[in-house]
């Protein structure tokens, strides 16, 4: 029995629990950043979904360990990787502890999305009932891109085949070109370091509205944080580059800070933070 869908078909945004038991939906994986909203970029990223038959088959072990070897590409490039099978929870989390993976492992145990997708195994031997090895890439709606039979092992991507596959989707997406980025609405938010090369400039000497506040949190691996306003508390994002200087600069949750205020019809930001006493 073979799958009932087709390349740009619309795979169903499912929702299964995660190898630590927590319910996620599909498209959960293909959102847009916090930064890309803030900036307009609204397309999301590719998703590579693999179906596999369990931890104990050679083929997805093989076909696994392949893709640790592909996941710190995947993230540089910010697209996602989804493996489903069968198995428990804590099973999934063993297994995903042991090969070294980083990406989520999700648990259709009652086979619900195996069986709407129609890719049960309903052969005998060790095989039956679970899913057949199955790879989907999808586009950030969940619009299927390409599709894999992995029945024989010949038939699962390559690396080389997926990285062709994210390259096709992510040209046809907003933020794909240089262009996109060199934009004055852009810059406004991710701020050339050119713009600080003669020093912090004075707040509110551009015109810009001048508030003040306390760094909620700051994420040190995307560089986004968020700042309480002072007088009503409401959450203003800013990007690291906000932060004047050079290099990759970082702040405490909990510092006080003055900043000036952009508005765009995709909200608020802070540009030129600057921590006071």
């Amino acid at each position: 029995m073979t799958t009932n869908l087709q390349v740009d078909n619309i795979l169903p945004n499912f929702t299964l629990p995660n190898h630590q038991n927590e319910l996620v939906q599909l498209s959960d994986f293909t959102q847009p950043s916090l930064m890309d909203k803030k900036l307009g970029f609204l397309d999301g990223y590719p998703l590579i979904l693999v179906f596999y038959r369990g931890f104990f088959c050679p083929r997805d072990r093989q076909q696994m360990t392949q893709l640790v070897q592909f996941q710190q590409e995947l993230a540089v490039n910010y697209c996602q990787l989804i493996t489903v099978s069968t198995d428990a929870p804590l099973v999934q989390a063993a297994f995903r502890a042991g090969l070294g993976a980083q990406w989520t492992f999700l648990a259709d145990e009652k086979r619900h999305v195996i069986k709407q997708i129609n890719i049960l195994d309903e052969t005998e031997g060790e095989y039956a009932n679970l899913a057949q090895p199955y790879t989907f890439v999808l586009r950030p709606n969940l619009t299927i891109y390409k599709i894999y039979n992995g029945w024989f092992f010949v038939g699962r991507p390559t690396l080389e085949e997926l990285r062709q596959d994210l390259r096709a989707i992510m040209q046809t997406t907003s933020n794909y070109s240089y262009e996109a980025y060199n934009t004055t609405k852009v810059k406004q938010i991710r701020i050339p370091a050119q713009e600080w090369s003669n020093g912090t400039p004075p707040l509110g000497a551009n015109g810009l509205p001048v508030a003040q506040g306390v760094v909620r949190w700051f994420d040190f691996k995307t560089g986004n944080g968020a700042i309480a306003r002072q007088d009503d508390s409401e959450e203003i994002f800013f990007n690291f580059t906000a932060i004047p200087g050079e290099g990759y600069r970082t702040i405490a949750p909990g510092t006080k800070v003055k900043f000036e205020i952009i508005t765009s019809e995709f909200g608020i930001s802070a540009r030129n933070v600057q921590p006071y006493q």
